[in-house]
């Protein structure tokens, strides 16, 4: 009998050898594209702002900017505009395979919002290049509908973990992103392989990212615990302010302009006043030099309110990029503030706040739970662990990607909204 259950056994793992090799293939083929589009566009964008900070007069031409990424969009990109949500919505009801000019079409506009002064991020453009990648594979091998919704999980993980350097949280991020609390795990083999290898492709081509240190994490008492939960609600509360801010913008837009190419043209005109009027630049782009700082100095009490309103501005209008670095420094800044009155270190707020927000906005708390680990060390895991998911929790049934679909809702009460979209209850 018991040599009869061995040979089941080996027979059982006869299959899984064949899926294994077969899916590393594709996350070769896949992961290094996708981590070399991600090289090329963190080239582009450190260009874009460089020239940018040592041409402020750039910014007076951000309506300019901003016509062309609305027109770019309004007459060769009508059917990949959705973008992430697009991502998310193949993945659910698969009805043809992404255009590949999704790509291209978002690294122009995500360099072109940098270079003129928009305040956004690169994540978003990152994620849709990788899935936009990956799922050109459909027509080359003639995949099924199973095998395609697997393609689109690897793409977002090779995107996400490239472009961040984070390849646990960028697998993990493209399982849980898809279903709020639910996570498919007949593609966690492929995400982790694409996410590795896309690291791996980005670096290869000397591509770097930004460091962040906490260098000290005080023992979890319980008092630090009180105060970890407090600061997990306002990161929750603020990714809720992010989330609604950047739909309430878009909307407007839409409702007040018709004519597409002429919302980002009118929002450029805003965010290029705004800019001069406050004499400053650190509201718009990246901002990764704020984010460092918020690790160590004592930053203005209001940097994250006025990045929510830059950055859902810009991209409320129709400009391209990320959510994600914004809500980095949403949350970095948010956290920093935080010392005047919570009795944590600052770097430690600053990096729970850097996670918790993304978390919020994205409802995607194990995923950063992982980045948080990944990039500041597992010493303040516990911490960040903590900030994150009540973060989850306290933005509600919101967020940045109006397609994600409910799975499980974050607590009872909301039992009877359980598989229905974001944008379906506001």
């Amino acid at each position: 009998m018991n040599k009869l259950k061995k040979h089941i056994l080996a027979l059982e793992q006869i299959p899984i050898l064949f899926y294994s090799i077969k899916w590393l293939f594709l996350s070769i083929l896949i992961g290094g594209l996708a981590g070399s589009a991600s090289a090329l566009l963190l080239v582009s964008l450190e260009w874009a702002t460089q020239y940018r900070e040592t041409n402020i007069w750039i910014i007076s031409l951000l309506p300019i900017g901003g016509f062309m990424v609305g027109a770019l969009y309004h007459y060769w990109g009508k059917d990949v505009v959705k973008g992430n949500n697009q991502l998310i919505e193949e993945y659910h009801h698969p009805e043809r395979v992404i255009p590949f000019k999704m790509a291209p079409l978002v690294l122009i506009g995500t360099v072109i919002t940098h270079l003129f002064g928009g305040s956004a991020g690169r994540e978003g453009s990152a994620v849709q290049m990788g899935g936009a990648i990956a799922d050109q594979f459909t027509y080359l091998f003639k995949l099924k509908t199973e095998d395609r919704r697997i393609l689109i999980v690897m793409g977002v993980s090779a995107g996400f973990a490239s472009v961040f350097g984070t390849p646990l949280a960028g697998m993990i991020f493209a399982l849980e992103v898809l279903v709020i609390g639910r996570m498919r795990y007949e593609a966690i083999l492929p995400s982790i392989l694409t996410a590795v290898i896309a690291d791996f492709s980005c670096h290869a081509w000397h591509v770097s990212h930004t460091q962040y240190n906490i260098p000290f994490v005080p023992e979890m008492t319980p008092m630090n615990f009180l105060w970890t939960l407090i600061a997990g609600v306002i990161f929750g509360l603020g990714a809720l302010l992010f989330s609604k801010a950047t739909h309430f913008w878009g909307k407007l837009f839409k409702t007040k302009i018709k004519y597409g190419p002429l919302r980002p043209f009118v929002g450029g005109i805003i965010v290029a006043i705004a800019v001069f009027a406050i004499g400053t630049t650190r509201y718009i782009g990246l901002g990764v030099p704020v984010i460092v700082e918020a690790f160590s100095e004592n930053l203005n009490w209001y940097d994250f309110l006025i990045k929510i309103l830059f950055t859902s501005l810009t991209l409320g209008a129709g400009f391209k990029g990320g959510e994600v670095t914004p809500l980095f420094f949403i949350g970095a800044t948010l956290g920093n503030a935080l010392i005047w009155f919570v009795p944590l270190p600052v770097a430690l707020l600053a990096g729970m706040g850097f996670v918790a927000v993304f978390s919020g906005a994205t409802n995607t708390p194990i995923a950063c739970t992982f980045m948080g680990i990944e990039l500041f060390g597992a010493e303040g895991g516990v911490y960040i662990g903590i900030a994150c998911v009540v973060a989850y929790l306290f933005s509600g049934h919101s967020g940045i990607y109006g397609s994600q679909v409910i799975g499980s809702p974050k607590h009872l009460k909301f039992l009877k909204i359980k598989s229905k979209k974001l944008h379906d209850i506001g």
